[in-house]
């Protein structure tokens, strides 16, 4: 069973930037395809990016240009660096593994982290 735990989240100003790390442990890590997801109160929760095993990558429109997803299998740790922040991109981000990275989209599984906050002021 994999667990997964961000952390990188906090309180940055419009334009910021800030990088979010998911760590794998229980399981070996080199397997799973990553997905990290965002949710705002009164929100579901939405696919920010998605990265395969071979490093194929796909993006929210929302955040496409933005945002890098990338990961590290010899650190068993998922990232997702976040530039030009806006205050939209204000949620509790959580990362997901051992989804399904098929057709360019990332389909999640039941192994969550528990989330960390990112805060954007304007």
């Amino acid at each position: 069973q994999v667990r997964l735990v961000e952390s990188g989240g906090g309180l940055v100003q419009a334009g910021g930037s800030l990088r979010l790390s998911c760590v794998a442990s229980g399981s070996t890590f080199r397997p799973f395809a990553i997905g990290w997801f965002r949710q705002s109160p009164g929100k579901q929760r939405e696919l920010v990016a998605g990265i395969s095993t071979t490093f194929d990558t796909n993006y929210a429109d929302s955040v496409r240009g933005r945002f890098t997803i990338s990961r590290d299998n010899a650190q068993n740790t998922a990232y997702l660096q976040m530039n030009s922040l806006k205050p939209e991109d204000t949620a509790v981000y959580y990362c997901n593994g051992g989804g399904r990275y098929t057709d360019n989209y990332y389909y999640s599984s039941g192994a969550w982290g528990q989330g960390t906050q990112v805060t954007v002021s304007s």
